[in-house]
């Protein structure tokens, strides 16, 4: 924040991260949709707030619009406060027609609520709050603060409603989360109190590596001066950082020699990786191992499996590359019709009757099988939720069919092979430890964040379908099976051969 008020001319230059670009698209492709719904179900009801013109000149028709009584206001924005250079845009405000005032309501492209039941919700149409038996709260602190934000500027024009609620809609949007700003004002005011002093100079700061520097323009700057420092934040970043630097200890150097017992408190995993990745740090290993072997299943028959998803709109690819041999083929079940569809039960069925006919094949020669995926969960819900959401299609197997197959040892998880018998100082993605063992992707941009991307101009979600897209995602996915196998074989001959032991930092 201090660097962002004292250098804004650098900021403006800075390369776009294409990551937060996607996001970005993403979540303005949701506003609209949510902002259409709303629209088709009361044309009438609304006033618009236009994206053109000035921000000043929005948040003039906001106010002119709020003071003339307007029911309901889309895109308001508030003006810009000089004195804490605060500035914030509501997607909604809703008029309290029994106390008075606006209540803010934000459009979000992440999940605000889970299945549970205490969650207090309105409908979509209606406000009417009311205590939901059938969702709970999904913690989203940056949430709570942004309308807390917006509260207090409503409050500063005497527009906020006294009954301190604000609302939010998620993915999904089938419904408003209530938020009671009764519980988060007063530490909204006192982070509003730090930024201030912060971003005037008058609170001193000093870089420390947390989870959003990956993104943020200015990290480059920041890293080099933690990298001349030497800084423990490089190897225990965030909360982490905070509990050794109370402790005493500021360098990695200071972590890698730490003797005696942990600290009776540490936010994150077990103390001792955070010893040994400072280590690594100083010896440069890219990986540690934490046994004298190495291990992972093996089987005769082989496939390594890679699904696709759109948000939570669907599944749309499952990639396979099946082992039998010295040969390796890859088969990819696929629609390219944009998710949901029920397109998308045709290509998972065919995916899992092929996956069924390998398992039984392998089982009539007498031979074992196995299939390998990097971090299951994400495949695991996308089974489930295909086998329910397609109940009935042909081909579809039922739930119980799923469950069985991800509760045995065919399912096998490479992921928790690598986090069980590695210490990965530079994270766990497949993207940081499958180069260690020698594979490399084909396009420089490879990422899920960036093939969301891909899969909007693939599937035609803002214009034509564009086929160079669809192949290069075939190509990605490729790319991750292909990966997942060399990864595993690598641990299974040479991961002993290249990679320290504990013992030997």
């Amino acid at each position: 924040m201090y660097l962002d008020a004292t250098y804004p001319y650098e900021l403006a230059g800075a390369a776009e991260n294409s990551g937060a670009r996607q996001r970005q698209e993403a979540a303005t492709a949701h506003r609209e949709a949510i902002r259409q719904r709303l629209f088709e179900a009361d044309p009438e009801g609304w006033v618009l707030i236009g994206p053109d013109g000035s921000m000043s000149q929005r948040a003039e028709q906001t106010l002119a619009a709020c003071r003339a009584g307007a029911d309901r206001i889309w895109g308001a924005v508030l003006p810009v406060e000089v004195d804490t250079g605060r500035r914030g845009r509501s997607e909604i405000l809703l008029r309290d027609t029994v106390r008075g005032g606006y209540i803010p309501v934000i459009v979000v492209n992440h999940k605000v609520t889970d299945p549970g039941q205490g969650a207090t919700t309105s409908g979509l149409f209606e406000w009417k709050p009311a205590v939901d038996e059938t969702r709970k709260v999904r913690s989203q602190v940056r949430d709570q603060m942004r309308v807390a934000h917006l509260f207090r500027m409503l409050e500063r024009h005497g527009l906020a409603s006294p009954a301190q609620v604000a609302g939010a809609i998620g993915y999904g949007g089938d419904c408003i989360l209530v938020h009671d700003l009764t519980a988060v004002l007063d530490e909204y005011d006192a982070r509003l109190t730090d930024r201030v002093e912060i971003a005037r100079g008058r609170t001193p700061t000093k870089p420390s590596q947390i989870g959003e520097c990956r993104t943020c323009p200015w990290w480059d700057r920041c890293r080099a001066e933690l990298t001349r420092e030497r800084d423990v934040s490089l190897v225990a970043s965030g909360q982490r950082a905070e509990v050794l630097r109370e402790l005493g200890v500021h360098t990695i150097d200071g972590l890698a020699g730490w003797e005696g017992a942990p600290p009776e408190v540490w936010p994150q995993g077990p103390f001792e990786d955070a010893v040994v990745i400072a280590k690594a740090w100083l010896a440069d290993a890219p990986l540690v191992r934490r046994y004298r072997h190495v291990h992972v299943h093996r089987a005769d028959i082989e496939v390594d499996i890679d699904m696709e998803s759109f948000h939570e709109h669907g599944a749309y690819l499952w990639g396979t590359l099946l082992n039998s041999g010295p040969e390796s083929e890859y088969r990819p079940f696929v629609t390219w019709d944009p998710v949901p569809t029920d397109d998308e039960a045709r290509s998972f069925a065919e995916f899992w009757t092929w996956l069924s006919d390998q398992r039984r094949t392998a089982e009539r020669r007498g031979k074992t099988f196995a299939a390998y995926c990097y971090s299951r969960s994400a495949e695991d819900k996308w089974l489930l939720s295909s086998a329910r959401r397609f109940r009935g299609f042909p081909g579809v197997p039922p739930e119980s069919e799923i469950k069985a197959f991800i509760g045995s040892p065919e399912w096998v998880d490479v992921y928790q092979a690598v986090t069980d018998q590695f210490v990965c100082p530079n994270g766990k993605g497949l993207k940081k430890v499958a180069p260690i063992a020698g594979h490399h992707w084909r396009d420089d941009e490879a990422g899920g964040e960036a093939s969301m991307s891909w899969y909007r101009e693939a599937a035609g979600l803002d214009g034509e379908p564009d086929p160079s897209q669809r192949t290069r995602l075939l190509e990605y996915n490729e790319d991750d099976v292909i990966a997942t196998k060399i990864l595993r074989e690598w641990m299974t001959d040479r991961a002993v051969l290249e990679i320290p032991h504990i013992d030997d930092l």
